[in-house]
This record gives structure tokens, sequence and C-alpha cells, in this order.
């Protein structure tokens, strides 16, 4: 059952970048920078829900990390499109992101325990796959502003490293 919702989950993020593609041929930077820091932002709600939900050291431990790394990449972010004068413009993937956030929320709001964690991690491990597929095959390709690619391909760089870190997680979860 959870890796049936973190699969959807997976596969509407997945889905949701091609929506904008269609929409506008490719994301200009405003948008790109509006998906990216929205991702970084949904991330960040999900890790404060993990915070106050579990008592397992290394889900509190990585959820706290999620949050640490993701806000210090959304600040960056913001720095850079206040350098820019650039708005970030809200954009049906960064809608789309957002409903199907809302919706896993709510999902791991009703379990607790083993299942919370199992769940949570799970789902770290599809959105850091979705995300870094997005900024690797469209939002970094398709960035103009060469600051705002440097700070794509630094996030893509950390946001690998936590896809590694949950994937190691489930696994020992899994034993």
């Amino acid at each position: 059952m959870f890796r049936k919702s973190a699969f959807l989950f997976a596969a509407a993020l997945m889905l949701a970048p091609l929506v904008a593609q269609a929409q506008d041929a490719k994301p200009n930077d405003a948008q790109i920078a509006h998906i990216a820091y929205t991702a970084g932002a949904l991330d960040i709600a999900a890790g404060k829900q993990a915070i106050a939900k579990t008592s397992n050291p290394k889900v509190k431990s990585f959820a706290e990390e999620m949050v640490r790394d993701h806000q210090a990449v959304n600040d960056k972010a913001l720095a850079l499109v206040k350098k820019l004068n650039v708005t970030p413009a809200d954009n049906p993937t960064s809608q789309a992101l957002t409903k199907a956030a809302e919706a896993k929320r709510a999902e791991l709001d009703k379990l607790s325990g083993a299942a919370f964690d199992r769940a949570y991690i799970e789902n770290e491990v599809a959105y850091h796959k979705t995300v870094n597929g997005a900024l690797k095959d469209t939002l970094i390709p398709d960035s103009q502003n060469a600051e705002l690619k440097a700070l794509l391909q630094q996030g893509l760089t950390l946001f690998t490293a936590h896809q590694m870190h949950a994937e190691e997680i489930a696994k020992s979860m899994a034993k």
C-alpha cells in the first residue's frame, strides 16, 4: 500500500513538468525558480511533519537534515531572485506539486509509528528521484540564467545525496 502511494505521488510529480512544458514549450527562469522553491518548501513541510510524528532517531535525523538543507537552498534561491530582480512565477507544475504534497501529507498524518516512518522514508526516496530527474532533465537544461543554473546544479548534487541517504534508511527499515 505504501509503495503504491509513493509510486502514485512520484508519478504525479513526473507528469507535472510535462504540464508546464505543454503550455509554454519550456518553462522560463521565473517559472523554474518557482518550481524549485516550491519543491524545497514542500520537502521542508514534510520534514517538519516527520519531526513532529516520529520517534525513530534515524528518521528524525533525516527529517531535520531535509528541513535544514532545503531551507538553506531556498534561502539562496530567494537571495538570487532578489539580486536578479526576478519574480518567481506560479505555474501549473508548482500547483501540481503542491496539490500532490498536500494529499501525501494528509495520508501520512493518518499514520503513526513504524508505518509512518516507512511511508515517510519511501515517499522521500520517490520525491527525491522525481525532483532530481526534473532538475537534470528539465529545470537545469531549460534555465537561461547562469547563476540560476549553477544554483540548480548545486541543489541536484545535494538532493542526490538526500536520495541516497533516504534509500539507505529505507533498506535498514526493510531488514
